[in-house]
């Protein structure tokens, strides 16, 4: 500002002398240089004290008043966000007539809001589907809280594709990169055809029964029935103080091969109790949010050609979990 009012002066002062346009706008570059105003801006200047304006001080400005963070802005702004929640900060300035600087600092420091994407679920859950929720949590807390020893006793399981090339996530591909180095950069790719079906159930201890689905088959009632019986074959060989007793629960989702009538006809024929599993809520199903995740991160950015390759390393991977890890799942899950 300093250096733009020395240069209105020196204009002004040139006037005086009677100088015309052009020998002012080159005694102002000579004078300034890469500092000096715009030959449009010297010649206006030069007008205005030709026609005698004697002040070198911008005058004020109309329009928009100095502030516009006040209360009245604050709360029309409110009632427009609450209105429509998509609306735009250009939109906004448009509608209260203040800057989109102004909207910016009362959106953020006023109103503590800001724009977020919206998050994909599985599906948006109906009222009755929240309260079913609620219950079924409700009922395993107070049973646990009950008998401590109650999910020593539960075996969850549930299946899941393991793929012959799965991408590595974002986190996976970061790497350190100095200020002066180019920005990484890496092909989209997506998984690969071959893939394999694996079935598992595991308790607190660890893995109780695992398998892999054959070539060509998919999870049908009938199918699944068979893994059951292998399952039951599992606790028997494994836990025979829990068979011997019968005190042991199975936990799986609401999928239509494992809540069909067959199955559950099944399941009362050999007195096996089943937890219920609240609908579209993979959040509470330990194969989902513990189990499938950490089986499949290692496995990310690796290329197996063939099933055996996956199913080989998939085992290995499920194998090397600890005991531990599994105790802190189902303490997760109560948590959850």
């Amino acid at each position: 500002m300093t250096e733009k009012l020395e240069q209105r002066y020196c204009i002004k002062f040139c006037v005086k002398l009677c100088d015309s346009q052009v020998e002012t706008i080159r005694k102002i570059q000579q004078v300034f240089g890469d500092e000096a105003m715009g030959n449009t801006q010297i010649k206006e200047w030069y007008n205005c004290f030709k026609d005698g304006r004697t002040s070198v001080e911008s005058e004020a400005r109309s329009g928009r008043p100095s502030t516009s963070r006040n209360e009245i802005v604050i709360e029309q702004l409110r009632t427009l966000v609450m209105q429509d929640r998509r609306i735009t900060i250009r939109e906004l300035a448009d509608e209260v007539g203040v800057s989109i600087g102004s909207v910016h600092s009362i959106m953020k420091e006023d109103l503590g809001f800001r724009r977020i994407s919206v998050k994909f679920v599985p599906k948006l859950l109906t009222i009755e589907q929240k309260q079913l929720r609620v219950e079924i949590a409700q009922d395993m807390l107070e049973t646990v809280n009950s008998d401590p020893s109650f999910l020593n006793t539960v075996i969850t399981g549930d299946e899941s594709w393991v793929y012959g090339y799965d991408p590595e996530t974002k986190l996976q591909s970061s790497q350190w990169k100095h200020p002066t180095s180019p920005r990484p950069k890496k092909a989209r790719q997506v998984r690969s055809n071959v893939r394999v079906m694996l079935i598992v159930f595991f308790d607190s201890s660890g893995v109780v029964h695992h398998e892999y689905a054959p070539h060509g088959i998919s999870i049908t009632k009938e199918y699944y029935q068979e893994v059951l019986c292998h399952l039951r074959d599992a606790v028997q060989r494994k836990w025979p103080d829990l068979w011997a007793v019968g005190n042991w629960q199975l936990h799986h989702d609401n999928a239509p091969a494992h809540s069909s009538h067959l199955l559950q006809s099944f399941l009362a024929k050999h007195n096996t109790p089943v937890l219920r599993q609240a609908p579209y809520s993979p959040d509470m199903a330990p194969c989902d949010f513990w189990l499938f995740p950490k089986l499949k991160m290692p496995l990310k950015g690796t290329r197996f050609q063939s099933r055996e390759d996956i199913m080989r390393n998939a085992t290995d991977q499920l194998c090397a979990i600890p005991k531990e890890a599994f105790q802190r799942c189902f303490r997760q899950w109560q948590n959850h």
